[in-house]
């Protein structure tokens, strides 16, 4: 065998043991203990006029829709159409300070909520929807999106609905099918309820937060579905807890090419600055990861010490932690060709930014590079600049859900700034 031969076999063994070492890493990564908890606010204050988040060297930044309601999730239709899902926080479970309230809303977390579908079509193709019609209304909550076959599927806080839908339509009828009743509300923004089917498309997926932030209520105990992705049949039948102790599992995704399901976890709060970390990880069928008693792998949380030892030992490691209070929210995997080769493998997660820690994390999408099908070397920094001014605690928006075009450009929902923000390449001349 000639050298040319034994390089490729050498360069495979290598990124073996690269992604063997980085499992390694992960599955025993030691945590800080747990210290006393601190909260940071963020205050939104909007986009200035031309100023936009920004984005690695070769790409740019443009404003795909704007004035919109807290447009939390996006959905694309397969004739370039997008949805946006506009809704927010109405109610906030148990007594709050006033001040902590005052926060919440100066933060753009809570509000009246729209409760609407709005779709945008960029009929010319120059990159800004033109069009812009209301595409369903009067729902409770509506998130995640999802169309299979002529079934338009919607996952609001208290169910799972289908409405029948046709190629063009600009707006649904009203009358729909309740296909799954769900557990409604949770603790700050876990009325959120996302939605994919499998790639076979004999599957569907629903994400259901917790109603509490750890659970020393009892209250999460008492129904299986919450801190879950559940998996059923198209038709609502065959409903079962396909994963759970995932504390609200808000992004889910398939990659591309492989049947395995993947999500991002908005993980606990009030256990100091850096515990314990948001993660991303593979969906593994019947799995626990963790919540309430634990978190990431057998670390056990003090507010539970002792309860159940059982739990706490059969809980997942997930594949790879995004850092403490960073609320990653959103996640799709790369897919097209428009993105350069180093963006063409992995997944972008949206980091909706943090409140319970003493500074800033999160508010920024990131890039996490993927080898064999496993997260791989060290995620990105994709799109960045929300934040304003960190010292007066400042931002211009906060980005939660991500989706590709089918051109191969990045959509970014800006719930707080009220825009769908698109990220190209910049074409060579």
């Amino acid at each position: 065998m000639t050298a040319e031969q034994k390089r490729p076999r050498i360069v495979s063994v290598l990124a073996g043991v690269g992604l063997l070492l980085l499992s390694a890493v992960v599955a025993t990564q030691h945590l800080p203990a747990p210290s006393p908890s601190m909260t940071r606010f963020s205050k939104v204050i909007g986009w200035p006029a031309g100023k936009t988040p920004t984005a690695p060297a070769g790409f740019v930044v443009t404003a795909f829709a704007e004035g919109l309601d807290n447009p939390r999730w996006l959905y694309v239709l397969p004739n370039g159409d997008v949805l946006v899902a506009e809704a927010k926080t109405e109610n906030i479970a148990g007594d709050r300070p006033p001040e902590v309230l005052a926060s919440l809303r100066a933060s753009g977390s809570l509000g009246k909520s729209a409760n609407r579908i709005t779709l945008l079509r960029d009929a010319d193709r120059d990159g800004k929807a033109e069009v812009r019609h209301v595409f369903l209304s009067g729902l409770n909550q509506p998130f995640g999106m999802l169309l299979l076959d002529r079934a338009f599927y919607v996952a609001a806080t208290n169910a799972v609905l289908r409405f029948e839908y046709k190629d063009g339509l600009t707006a649904l009828p009203s009358p729909n099918h309740k296909v799954l009743d769900l557990p409604a509300g949770g603790y700050n923004n876990h009325w959120t309820r996302n939605i994919v089917s499998n790639p076979a498309g004999t599957k569907l997926y629903v994400s259901v937060g917790s109603q509490t932030n750890v659970d020393e209520e009892g209250l999460d105990a008492q129904d299986p579905r919450r801190a879950a992705i559940l998996e059923l049949n198209p038709d609502g039948s065959g409903a079962r807890v396909f994963a759970s102790g995932l504390r609200n599992p808000n992004g889910m995704d398939w990659m591309p090419g492989a049947n395995t399901l993947w999500t991002v976890v908005n993980e606990r709060d009030m256990l100091g600055d850096d515990v314990p970390p948001d993660y991303l990880t593979s969906v593994r069928e019947g799995a626990f990861y963790g919540w309430p008693y634990a978190y990431f792998g057998q670390h056990e949380d003090p507010r539970h010490k002792g309860k159940r030892p059982d739990l706490v030992a059969k809980t997942v490691v997930p594949d790879l932690p995004l850092g403490a209070h960073t609320a990653s929210l959103g996640l799709t995997f790369s897919r097209g060709t428009l993105f350069p080769e180093a963006y063409r493998q992995g997944a972008f997660v949206a980091q909706h930014g943090s409140w319970n820690r003493s500074t800033f994390s999160g508010y920024k999408v990131l890039f996490v590079p993927f080898t064999d099908g496993r997260p791989s070397g060290v995620t990105k920094d994709f799109l960045t600049g929300f934040i304003a001014n960190a010292q007066t605690s400042e931002v211009y928006g906060r980005p939660v859900g991500v989706t590709m075009m089918p051109d191969g450009a990045l959509l970014v929902a800006d719930d707080a700034g009220g825009k769908v923000w698109r990220v190209s390449r910049i074409e060579s001349r």
